[in-house]
């Protein structure tokens, strides 16, 4: 019998590949720490059935689970994974969007459409910016000279900007994952900044309350703040999105 040494992908497929437990991942991919009963009402399924999947998804090596309290919680198992998981999302045929929620009615279907928006505009891929924001982001800093064509540097004028922004670069530089790297943005099919860099960026718009998360999603909102901060910074306009807030 031959023996073959190519990774087990059919594995790893059957995992991911049930409905319940892709939701759940896709919950995850917002880089949060949740606990098991979010994910089983996000995945629309009971506590006691998410239970099941969680244990699949762990042997599968896609999650981690850590013990807060009397709660369990669980996070991608790392960033390979996230990245895997949004790579197949560029290919994944995309569900009905805002038009099919128009035209089913009701207020469920029209919160559907506007949570779309939301994720489309800004979200959180992992633990860097995505969305339309996201590649706006990219697109200035390059414009700027901040960070080259290929997003794999930061550029001197670039370092200088993100200490003004109190970002630490020599510690960034020293960490044991990628300094800056291009991450193809399967809503926008364009690429936004990842990495250390990027991670570090998004953090920094967290802390500041530029960006604010949108309970029960990993959409994020841009504040007046944030409008304010990144044109005062990077001289960026942005339109408000989908869900402004203050």
């Amino acid at each position: 019998m031959s023996r073959t040494t190519e990774p087990d992908l059919s594995r790893v497929a059957a995992a991911i590949g049930e409905p319940a437990r892709a939701a759940m991942l896709a919950a995850l991919l917002g880089g949060e720490w949740l606990p098991a009963g979010e994910l089983a009402r996000r995945a629309g399924i009971s506590p006691q059935t998410a239970s099941g999947h969680l244990a699949r998804l762990r042997a599968a090596g896609l999650v981690a689970r850590r013990v807060a309290g009397r709660r369990r919680e669980y996070a991608l198992a790392g960033r390979d994974v996230a990245a895997a998981l949004e790579a197949l999302a560029r290919i994944a045929p995309q569900r009905v969007g805002a038009a099919g929620a128009r035209a089913s009615g009701g207020s469920q279907a029209a919160a559907r459409g506007s949570g779309e928006q939301a994720l489309r505009f800004a979200r959180t891929c992992y633990d860097h910016l995505a969305g339309r924001l996201g590649v706006l982001l990219t697109d200035t800093l390059i414009a700027r000279g901040l960070i080259p064509a290929s997003c794999h540097d930061v550029t001197p004028r670039g370092e200088d900007w993100l200490r003004g922004l109190g970002i630490d670069v020599e510690t960034l530089r020293r960490a044991r994952r990628t300094f800056a790297r291009p991450c193809l943005d399967w809503s926008e099919r364009r690429d936004h900044l990842a990495g250390a860099v990027g991670a570090a960026l998004a953090a920094t718009m967290l802390e500041r309350r530029w960006l604010m998360r949108i309970e029960g999603t990993r959409a994020l909102r841009l504040t007046v703040r944030g409008r304010e901060g990144l044109y005062r910074v990077l001289g960026l306009e942005v339109e408000p999105g989908p869900a402004a807030a203050r």
